[in-house]
């Protein structure tokens, strides 16, 4: 009995652990990414702007557009690696991901939508994007990805897709609203073109402070939710029959799930454009880390997301400075390999 407990312990101090380099690493890579850009700050000028006493400039640089960027990428991260891990939870795919399963592109169809239909979007000549009402588009965006988990949850139930099959259908599903938004985009004035077109990049440079705010909200009310439902993940991972004899409504708990994942992914979608891949990756290194335990797997990969999709971004900043990449350019570069090693692996 001694040894168990001990066991437990260490299986416990394990995961302590690496949550708290994580959370470090976190901390590191905002301070870096405060810090770095084409207006250098110190430390001691960072300091002074977040206690209210920063000169003019720092405070402009700063509050409105280092950590808004800083915020909306942990908050990015956070969304879609949750999401990612609950999809291949309750679709028992490990391939499955808010990217692959047609959820981001059909959030983006929706998005576009919006802009063209409603006039809600555009691009003024800074280059900025102008959101003159993010909820509308928001729900758009969540209409848009409804419309791509249904379908490939139809097609799995009336055809019996493997799954295999389902993941191939996400991907006809996402090729489908690609040609979708392109339609939309052909019609489109030059200012909506400017806006579609600059929001499938995927970059965090353009939500301010009332975007960051409501994703914010989803993100950790999702996280919250995710958190509450672990046991019942836990319950799936031993297969649908056990589940069920332990009490879970299987049906409800993959409904669910779906639906609020659907929800985030679409308000990450509606203010940040597309950013593949990161649903797909961050659950499967947090399971080759830490193991697959739900209780520990959600909140571990929500903070692996945040660092990955921030050090990506602060990547993309730097990396050929003073120009700035697209920050789902380099998340697709992470995730396309790492696609290619789990469909060999899968089907070996």
């Amino acid at each position: 009995m001694e040894n168990s407990v001990n066991t437990y312990k260490k299986y416990t101090l394990k995961k302590l652990i690496f949550g708290f380099v994580l959370i470090i690493a976190l901390i590191i890579i905002s301070i870096y990414s405060l810090c770095t850009g084409d207006f250098q700050l110190s430390i001691s000028q960072i300091i002074n702007s977040l206690l209210g006493s920063g000169d003019a400039s720092s405070n402009l640089v700063i509050w409105n557009i280092r950590l808004p960027r800083i915020f909306a990428a942990i908050l990015c991260g956070i969304g879609l690696s949750v999401s990612g891990a609950v999809m291949q939870c309750v679709l028992r795919n490990p391939l499955a991901s808010p990217y692959t399963m047609g959820i981001s592109h059909g959030a983006m169809f929706g998005a576009c939508v919006a802009i063209i239909t409603l006039g809600i979007g555009g691009a003024e000549s800074t280059g900025h994007i102008a959101i003159n009402n993010p909820y509308s588009i928001t729900i758009f965006a969540f209409l848009g990805s409804l419309l791509g988990v249904c379908a490939v949850l139809i097609l799995a139930k009336l055809k019996g897709l493997s799954p295999e099959a389902m993941v191939l259908a996400g991907v006809a599903i996402s090729s489908l609203f690609t040609a979708a938004t392109t339609l939309i985009q052909y019609f489109a004035d030059d200012m909506q073109l400017a806006a579609m077109v600059y929001w499938s990049f995927g970059d965090l440079g353009r939500p301010l402070w009332p975007e960051v705010k409501i994703m914010a909200f989803v993100a950790f009310v999702s996280l919250i939710y995710f958190i509450h439902k672990r046991w019942d993940y836990n319950a799936l991972e031993s297969g649908e029959e056990t589940a069920k004899s332990l009490g879970v409504n299987t049906d409800k708990i993959r409904l669910s799930g779906m639906l609020v994942a659907s929800l985030v992914t679409s308000v990450c979608v509606a203010f940040l454009g597309i950013i593949g891949f990161v649903g797909l990756i961050c659950p499967h290194i947090i399971r080759i880390t830490v193991g697959g335990d739900y209780r520990y797997l959600i909140p571990l990969c929500s903070i692996f997301g945040a660092v990955l999709v921030l050090l990506a971004d602060t990547i993309a900043r730097t990396i050929i400075s003073p120009i700035i990449l697209p920050v789902g350019i380099l998340t697709s570069f992470l995730g396309a390999p790492m696609f290619l090693y789990l469909l060999t692996k899968m089907y070996k």
